[in-house]
């Protein structure tokens, strides 16, 4: 398969084997030999042959290069998740290197295949971004390398505002295409309150004497909100309402189809990395290589593993969770009774020789991502053996010290980290703010404030996309604060400070 030399020809063949009898289910697995400057530039494209043009993939490449020629990184394995899956092996890397890695790729092979979360993929994107490069070619064409270019790096500055858990809910809402230029053709329906989760929103939204809190005097007819109920997909409700033409609208389909197919990867780059580092250190130890390699394994896979104090290293972190899990189910240390039990003696000694492990770890590489992974099998014990503390920088001894060990707070604040990737969560909560065709996006404050110079760039992109003014409303200063751009500058005022809306 591909362009593999004899030699690694036939150890794929025995690896693949290997792999599917100790339980791995995997694609049809093709891996390419490819050089290194072939490596990086697949890398600088997500790992796709062939991707739209555009600028930032150039500079991808170049990022890459200059850190393999001086020698501060070197990419190992390259993996992407389509049917059948592609894998990049790189030429003049030793042979343990190139077994260690077609170990590996497997493990990632058997992972994108049964984990839920990249059940909803596309499974053949290597044609579809080859579809979306023609396409944006020829709009290239048409319209000049300038203009499509340009209208592309404000879409991929807007890429994150998605709804990452929209392909995993039951029924897929369908926004109708509707003209935003001068209004909105709004859909028909009663005018209702505006649910509100956090207070600092109420005092805009439903502000006193609105219709809401009026309910015992006669009724106003007033315009129907829309959208009905908040929008987390915005880029889904620009391209059905934003005022663009059709070659834009595609463009930015395109960018919002890529983003979500990355999705899976961020939301289980722990797991899937520790399954796949599970699987080659397994397999190379057990089954693959020889005597003779134990040393040139053991420094490949320590040099993958290693984790500073402070740091946090996926793989690390990834394979020994998945170990610890493994250990705990086949020795019983789970349930109510292992949890109720405060003799530490009893606990350490505890094994009831259920030899449940396997079993459980393929269940957990089945049905969790990291949130979910992380939220329930991380352990205080596991914590303290890893290391894994809170760290703060000391300006006067200029170094990280431990700044607590408290379980709880540790396991929020990694929760915290991996939610939403860490990126704020935003909606869309009208279309039509104070009836001038403006957008408002609500910003669901969770302690972090938005970085006011990535806020003011989003906000004119988002009003170069919608043409009309774009608010958001979050919290600045400990303060509820309202952002507005109308096309020339950004401006702020309080909540407090807002005109009363009666029709809000």
């Amino acid at each position: 398969m591909g362009n593999l030399t004899p030699e690694l020809e036939a150890e794929r063949k025995k690896i693949c084997k290997i792999a599917a009898e100790a339980g791995l289910d995997f694609f049809d697995t093709i891996f390419e030999l490819v050089s290194y400057k072939e490596l990086n530039a697949v890398a600088a494209r997500g790992g796709f042959p062939v991707r739209y043009p555009h600028w930032k993939f150039g500079m991808e490449y170049e990022k890459l290069s200059k850190g393999y020629e001086f020698g501060l990184s070197k990419i190992y394995e390259l993996v992407i998740n389509t049917d059948p899956c592609y894998a990049y092996l790189m030429e003049g890397n030793e042979f343990i290197d190139q077994k260690l890695v077609m170990a590996h790729v497997f493990g990632h092979c058997d992972f994108f295949k049964n984990n839920m979360w990249f059940s909803k993929t596309n499974r053949k994107m290597v044609d579809a971004m080859a579809n979306h490069a023609t396409r944006v070619r020829r709009y290239v064409d048409r319209y000049g390398v300038d203009t499509v270019e340009d209208f592309i790096d404000k879409c991929l500055s807007l890429e994150n505002l998605i709804d990452r858990y929209a392909p995993y809910t039951s029924s897929a809402q369908v926004v109708e295409k509707v003209n935003a230029v001068n209004g909105l053709n709004l859909p028909v329906e009663d005018s209702k309150k505006f649910t509100v989760n956090k207070e600092y929103m109420e005092s805009f939204i439903n502000p006193v004497g609105s219709s809401s809190q009026r309910e015992s005097q006669p009724r106003i007819e007033t315009a129907p909100s829309f959208p009905a109920k908040p929008e987390k997909d915005i880029l889904l409700f620009l391209m059905h309402n934003a005022p663009l033409e059709e070659w834009q609208q595609d463009v930015l389909s395109i960018i919002r189809e890529e983003s979500y197919y990355f999705v899976p990867q961020g939301m289980t780059k722990i797991m899937n990395e520790g399954w796949a580092s599970y699987w080659h250190s397994k397999l190379m130890t057990e089954k693959i290589m020889d005597d003779s390699e134990i040393i040139d394994f053991a420094d490949r896979h320590s040099g993958t593993m290693a984790m500073a104090p402070g740091g946090f290293n996926p793989y690390k972190i990834g394979i020994e969770l998945m170990r610890n899990i493994e250990e705990r189910w086949n020795k019983g240390q789970h349930g109510l009774e292992w949890a109720e039990c405060k003799d530490l003696d009893a606990k350490k000694n505890w094994n009831t020789k259920a030899g449940k492990g396997r079993e459980k770890i393929f269940q957990v590489r089945r049905d969790y991502n990291d949130v979910t992974f992380i939220d329930e099998f991380l352990t205080e014990e596991f914590c303290v053996e890893n290391k894994l503390f809170v760290y703060q920088f000391n300006k006067q001894k200029n170094k990280f010290e431990i700044n607590t060990r408290d379980f709880p707070l540790i396991k929020k604040q990694l929760l915290f980290q991996l939610t939403n990737f860490g990126q704020p969560i935003i909606n869309v909560v009208d279309a039509n703010f104070e009836n001038r065709g403006e957008l408002l996006l609500a910003h669901l404050f969770e302690g972090v404030e938005l970085q006011p110079d990535y806020m003011y760039e989003t906000l004119k992109n988002l009003q170069y996309i919608w043409k009309r003014p774009v608010n958001i409303a979050t919290v600045m200063d400990n303060e509820g604060r309202f952002f507005r751009f109308d096309g020339k500058e950004v401006s702020s005022i309080a909540f407090n400070d807002l005109p009363k809306n009666e029709s809000a």
